[in-house]
């Protein structure tokens, strides 16, 4: 009963036992034939139909056997004699001495089956009439499947058993590859039917690390070639095909650098004769080496530890694919890719990885093609569905990489497509809220500064896409330099770290082992235009001083000249080398390659300058963190406006003063002049900050540390009257915390990069040593409020002797906030001792003037055009002019073909309300308003 009923355990072994003995029959009676059987045989077909319909099915079967093979792999024996006959097939035929050579003078069976039936078809089925494309298409499968299958590969074996099976049966895939090369040739006209469908198989028998077969079957690769040529003018078929199919033998562990040279060396060769497609063939040899050279890299760190090297040689595919318009590969290495990030949780770089996907996308409706199709997706897509499914996974990714700035730009980009396209406002709603989270966790999460690394790869014994060639590295959050180091070294055990940060010379790159150089390099902002003049607070701008960067510098202090031990900055000179990458960091990567190095000194005089300007940026920076949370602990505070202002840790400008601001460094320096203006100028600006400091320090200091304080707030005012009396005063606004009509903290003023706008036009005054501010102000934009193309005219009262005050738009919005530098001499005839606050200050409920007072900007530095000045005096860039109006003109509105205007009638009765409201001066000081004529 059990054996009626077998288990599928047994029945399985049963049908391989079966299997097995009728392949074993088989092999018995083809190994008992000769050469007349086989004649015989062939000719009890009475038509070319039956003929042809055998073969193909002998083919089939022979395929099927040799890919299949029914004998356990440890079998090596019958699998050797499924291939060869025993020595008794000697009495039936002689062998050639080719065969007996190649052979060991034993005839292989299914060799000798597939030889016999070859000159069969070389006999009947070559003719153009007769021409059977199906059969011989099956002959040459069958052939390469011969000679790729596994138990012929010798070189996978030990040497023993290499030895061993040479010795007996010899390499058979030599002689069966002779037999495909003989038989390709003789198609003669026919062999256009087999391109582009024969390159993957050809392929993949010259791939088969055998030299003879490799230089007897490559030159097939150069007739398919010039067969396409002569056909069509180009060989694109050819080409296309045979970088698809080489990707995949590659990967599959095929191919090695001999091959390459061999195919370059062959394939240019053969084009010497042919003049006429020779520079097609070289750009062809080019094209493949290239991919080559990536393929075996990147196969070669497949098993690697390392996720960096499969990263890099990844993205070098990718770009390979992408110059060449490979679009299916370019997104198959595309996803490889993007798993490799979320491997090591690198999301940021996963989702710019996954948009370079949806840059091949359109918003359409459009069924998506084959080759941008989604991995894995099984159901056929729209390019509109695919898009809006990828940005929804891309904008997850960019929120756990906290790249908020990137995930609103793509909200943005769907909200139009729900809002303008397919008006679903539903999901427009859900977008919307999204965004609002993303713009909340902007302003209200940390996010930490990544560290950037310069990383060099030196010497011979590196891979090829790393070596003699310098990185820069993205740190992750809070990610030291040892760490890093320590993380990468682990990736090269043999190597040596370089205790230098200059570059190697030609006989540590020439050497044969590995040497790293890894040290700290600081991200170079590019200034954005959106932000020009602007009041960006802090949460924003540190957010580009770290990312969408491509400009690094690493400066190193030497000592040039006579150093004078009290005082090392007047000899201190600093060599800074600039770097810029491939692409902007953060990328698709977490480094990009080094693509321009250069090299500058900058003076002490210009070290002292950037040191200041830090200093003072670092200052500002603090006094925003503590005004915008009051959580903050003080001691960061405290550290900071202590080691300034106490002459006994302090020590900073006075150096500057003694190695600098001596007449004989003015005699021996003339062309330093402005930057002398400029260092002094910053020493000034830096007293108000401090004292802004020190006001936040006093609110916040605790009871315990009042005596510090105290003594901190002494050695302030003592460095204030110095420090004044020197370099003139620089005033600023009370910074008291206040909030806008919107509830939202002010910052206390722009960014630091203002304070380097004033700073530079001090330094190019007509005056080394700037004089007290009366110029420089604090100015605050007029927020204009909305008006109707035709307005009212409002007579003023006749007994008024305030102007008219009319107020003019600038072109461009974007120039509103432009800083505009007023004459010294029309400011000081000015009656205003400091720079007034000019604001609208609402005389009734009013619609408009409601408006705009919830639209003042942050605290601005600029200086203002004082009343009474020439419009001419003023800088085109003024986007708000007061204009003087004759009392000729008070009863009528000119309007400007260019610019917009609009009038404001100022009434001398204050008790008396008017709809548009009244122009007030507020003075930052006193806090008391003032109306806008008591200045005329």
């Amino acid at each position: 009963m059990k054996f009626m009923d077998p288990s599928p355990l047994f029945h399985d072994m049963f049908l391989c036992f079966l299997q097995s003995h009728f392949v074993a029959c088989m092999t018995a009676i083809l190994n008992q034939m000769g050469d007349q059987h086989y004649s015989f045989y062939i000719e009890t077909f009475q038509t070319s139909s039956e003929l042809v319909d055998f073969l193909m099915e002998t083919f089939i079967m022979f395929k099927d056997l040799i890919g299949k093979n029914v004998y356990p792999g440890d079998w090596m024996a019958m699998s050797m004699v499924q291939n060869s006959a025993s020595s008794s097939c000697r009495q039936h035929s002689s062998p050639s001495p080719d065969v007996q050579l190649a052979a060991g003078f034993r005839m292989p069976v299914f060799l000798r089956a597939i030889n016999k039936f070859a000159e069969i078809m070389n006999q009947k089925f070559l003719e153009h009439m007769n021409f059977e494309f199906q059969l011989w298409n099956n002959y040459f499968h069958l052939a390469v499947a011969f000679i790729t299958q596994d138990s012929l590969q010798l070189e996978q074996f030990s040497h023993a058993k290499y030895n061993k099976i040479l010795n007996k049966y010899g390499d058979m895939r030599r002689l069966i590859g002779f037999s495909i090369r003989d038989m390709w040739y003789k198609l003669g006209q026919n062999k256009i039917c087999f391109i582009p469908g024969m390159v993957g198989p050809i392929l993949e028998m010259t791939l088969v690390p055998e030299t003879e077969l490799r230089k007897a079957t490559i030159p097939i690769f150069f007739d398919m070639m010039l067969c396409e040529y002569q056909r069509s003018g180009d060989f694109k078929k050819f080409e296309n095909e045979i970088i698809l199919k080489l990707d995949h033998e590659v990967e599959g562990g095929r191919g090695d650098e001999q091959y390459m040279q061999l195919l370059e060396s062959i394939l240019m060769e053969c084009a010497t004769e042919h003049p006429t497609i020779s520079k097609s063939v070289e750009s062809f040899v080019n094209l493949v080496k290239g991919l080559l050279e990536k393929l075996l890299d990147y196969r070669g760190v497949m098993t690697d530890e390392s996720k960096d090297n499969r990263m890099s040689c990844t993205v070098n595919l990718l770009n390979f694919y992408k110059d060449n318009n490979r679009e299916e590969m370019y997104i198959r290495y595309l996803y490889k890719l993007r798993d490799l990030h979320l491997d090591c949780e690198n999301y940021t770089e996963a989702a710019y990885t996954l948009l370079l996907h949806t840059w091949l996308l359109k918003w359409s409706d459009e069924q998506c093609a084959s080759q941008v199709m989604q991995t894995g997706q099984q159901f056929p897509q729209t390019h509109r569905q695919l898009k809006e499914t990828l940005y929804e996974t891309i904008i997850g990714y960019f929120d756990k990489g906290k790249m908020w700035e990137e995930a609103i730009s793509l909200c943005k980009e769907l909200a139009e497509q729900y809002e303008m396209e397919i008006f679903d406002y539903e999901l427009l709603s859900q977008n919307l809220i999204q965004q609002a989270k993303f713009y909340e966790n902007i302003m209200k999460i940390l996010r930490p500064k990544p560290d950037y690394f310069a990383v060099g790869y030196y010497g011979q014994g590196f891979p090829s896409f790393l070596r003699n060639k310098v990185f820069i590295y993205r740190g992750k959050e809070y990610e030291r330099r040892e760490d890093f180091q320590m993380q990468l070294m682990s990736q090269f055990p043999n190597s040596e770290k370089m205790n230098t940060t200059s570059a190697p010379g030609d006989d540590v790159k020439n050497a044969p082992g590995q040497y790293i150089q890894c040290f700290t390099v600081q991200p170079v902002l590019d200034e954005h235009p959106r932000f020009k003049n602007k009041p960006v607070p802090d949460q924003i701008i540190n957010f580009y001083k770290s990312n969408y960067v491509q400009r690094f510098h690493y400066s190193r202090p030497v000592r040039k000249g006579t150093v004078d031990p009290e005082n090392e900055f007047a000899s201190m000179w600093i060599e800074r080398t600039s770097f810029t990458t491939a692409y902007k960091l953060p990328g698709i990567l977490r480094w990009f390659e080094v693509v321009h190095m250069s090299q500058t000194t900058i003076s002490p005089l210009e070290n002292a300058i950037e040191t200041m300007s830090t200093a003072n940026e670092k200052i500002l920076m603090m006094i925003n963190q503590y005004q915008n949370d009051e959580s903050l602990p003080i001691n960061p505070l405290s550290m900071l406006l202590n080691g300034i202002v106490d002459p006994a840790v302090m020590g900073g400008f006075a150096k500057y003063e003694k190695a600098f601001f001596t007449e004989e460094y003015t005699r021996t320096h003339p062309e330093d002049q402005d930057k002398l203006s400029r260092l002094k100028d910053l020493i000034a600006w830096q007293i108000p900050f401090l004292g802004a400091g020190i006001k936040i320090h006093e609110k916040r200091v605790s009871e315990n540390l009042r005596p510090f304080h105290d003594r901190m707030e002494e050695c302030f005012k003592n460095l204030k009257v110095k420090v004044e009396k020197e370099y003139g005063v620089r005033e600023m606004p009370d910074f008291e915390e206040r909030r806008t009509g919107m509830g939202r903290p002010r910052s206390m003023l722009r960014s630091y990069r203002q304070m380097s706008i004033i700073s530079m036009v001090s330094m190019n005054s007509d005056c080394s040593t700037p004089s007290k501010a009366t110029t420089e102000s604090f100015d605050l934009e007029v927020a204009s409020p909305r008006t109707s193309k035709v307005e009212s005219e409002d007579p003023i009262s006749p007994g008024s002797t305030l102007p008219e005050v009319k107020l003019r738009r600038s072109k461009k919005r974007a120039k509103r906030s432009s800083v505009v530098f007023a004459d010294e001499k029309a400011a000081a005839e000015s009656d205003m001792k400091r720079s007034p606050f000019l604001y609208w200050m609402p005389s009734a409920p009013n619609r408009h003037t409601q408006q705009a007072s919830t639209l003042l900007p942050a605290l601005t530095l600029s200086v203002t055009g004082m009343p009474g000045m020439d419009e001419a005096s003023l800088s085109p860039r003024l986007s708000q002019t007061f204009l003087s109006i004759s009392d000729g003109d008070k009863k009528t509105l000119k309007r400007n073909k260019v610019n917009q205007f609009f009038k404001t009638m100022v009434r001398t009765q204050m008790g008396r309300k008017r709809g548009m409201g009244s122009v007030v001066i507020t003075s930052y000081d006193s806090r008391r308003a003032a109306i806008y004529g008591c200045l005329l």
